[in-house]
């Protein structure tokens, strides 16, 4: 499959959500030759019961798991919305965090995809790779692709709420700190937000900012 084909399977004509779809990925599956990978897994999402109407998802995972989770939201009537925004390292080199792993893992979830009826109106489950803020280099040839999610990356406050959406439920170990700035306006506009491990039920987070961060804005 070409990297057009793909890209449209995760972001067909019609559906909502699609317009943050990220198209990096897609291109460099052409540009690098991606293939799909041999070790797909079928993940279940045992922290969500049955769809829900009020809520999107962000899966804070590693990219192969995140979309190895959201194909199986997809099952359940979420839209796959993948964020990841990566740029891939020159061949034979290194990087911080491993996009061909994340395009690879696209091609899979694409072939299962295209075989889920999924309404035009689906709410999303965001995807994104956790390993996107890994800054840290053994060495200085090691390639920083790290890349951070900022608040244009994602619906605001008033559109999910326009389209029925009052409550955010991030799958991963914790709330990172791209997320946090993201969430804090989100959240002070009436956008509940949960946490999950992926297992448990999600509880509900209230996010404070830090003395420092109040500082910078001159609310203390």
């Amino acid at each position: 499959m070409i990297g057009k084909e793909v890209y449209k399977i995760y972001a067909p004509n019609g559906a909502k959500w699609i317009d943050w779809v990220r198209p990096v990925p897609f291109v460099a599956i052409d540009t690098y030759h991606r293939k799909p990978i041999v070790d797909w897994v079928d993940r279940k999402a045992m922290f969500l019961k049955q769809y829900q109407q009020d809520v999107a998802i962000l899966i804070d995972l590693p990219g192969k798991e995140s979309i190895e989770l959201g194909i199986d939201l997809a099952h359940m009537g979420y839209r796959p919305i993948p964020l990841f925004n990566g740029t891939d390292e020159q061949q034979g080199s290194q990087a911080t965090t491993n996009t061909y792993l994340v395009e690879s893992c696209l091609i899979n979830g694409s072939q299962k995809l295209k075989n889920i009826q999924l309404k035009n109106d689906a709410n999303p489950a965001f995807l994104l790779d956790s390993y996107r803020t890994n800054r840290y280099r053994v060495k200085e040839s090691i390639f920083d692709n790290s890349w951070d999610l900022y608040k244009q990356d994602i619906p605001s406050a008033e559109y999910f709420k326009q389209n029925g959406i009052t409550k955010i439920i991030v799958v991963g170990d914790t709330i990172q700190r791209d997320l946090k700035k993201i969430f804090l306006k989100l959240q002070e506009k009436g956008i509940e937000i949960y946490i999950t491990d992926g297992y448990s039920f999600p509880k509900k987070v209230i996010l404070k900012k830090t003395i420092k961060e109040r500082l910078e804005k001159e609310e203390i």
